[in-house]
Order: structure tokens, then sequence, then C-alpha cells
């Protein structure tokens, strides 16, 4: 059965560090583009970072230089390493795939959220000031 489960969430305090994990099936794991997406309370979800089956990466401008994007072959798992957090990243973050190939644009994955059909239930991350 297709699936993306996360995990890795929690509170945290500012400047601190955590990392999801999203454990994928192996049909869904062999899609082109995967990645994150995090929707705080009363905002919009937003692109945070996505991969390529190719090891290509995009981020989100607020998260470049604290965040990174991953894959483990072997355990057909995408991880967020996510340091130095701010109040502001306090969000649900979720796992997403493109099922359709659509999400490849300009020779790297978009971080529109439009293109991933395919999403996980999503982990909190929380933190604090």
């Amino acid at each position: 059965q297709a699936q993306l489960v996360e995990s890795g969430g929690g509170s945290v305090q500012a400047g601190g560090s955590l990392r999801l994990s999203c454990a994928a099936s192996g049909y869904i794991y062999s899609r082109r583009c995967m990645g994150w997406f995090r929707q705080a309370p009363g905002s919009e979800r937003e692109g945070v970072a996505v991969i390529g089956s190719d090891g290509s990466t995009n981020y989100a401008d607020s998260v470049k230089g604290r965040f990174t994007i991953s894959k483990d072959n072997v355990k057909n798992t995408l991880y967020l390493q996510m340091n130095s957090l701010k109040p502001e990243d306090t969000a649900m973050y979720y796992c997403a795939a493109d099922l359709f190939g659509r999400a490849y644009v300009s020779r790297m994955c978009s971080l529109d959220l439009a293109w991933y059909n395919y999403w996980g239930q999503g982990t909190q991350v929380t933190v604090s000031s």
C-alpha cells in the first residue's frame, strides 16, 4: 500500500535542532520529486524543501542555510534536518510526493505544492522563544 509516514517532530527552544523523517513505500519513493511542506496556524501551506531523484535540491529562502533535505535510498526515507530553529518555523510539517512527474521544472523540483498530490499525515514542530 502506497504511503508516507512522517516522524521526528516535537518541541524545541529557539536555536535548537530537529530531524524529521518520512518513510515511503517503494512506489512513492521512486517518484521524481518529493519534499517537505509546512502549514502554520492561520497560514497557507508552503514549500520548505524538495529533492529530486537525481539529488537536486530546492529550498525556500526562509530556510536556506538552516535546513537540509536528504534521502536514504536503502531505507526509502526522506529527511529534513532543521538547525537554528526559530519560533516562526512552528508549523505542521508534511511530506509529499509528485506522483505524475509534473513538479520537475527547469531542471529542478518545484516548491509549488500544487504539483504534489500524495501527502503524509504531518508531524508537528513547535519552537519556543
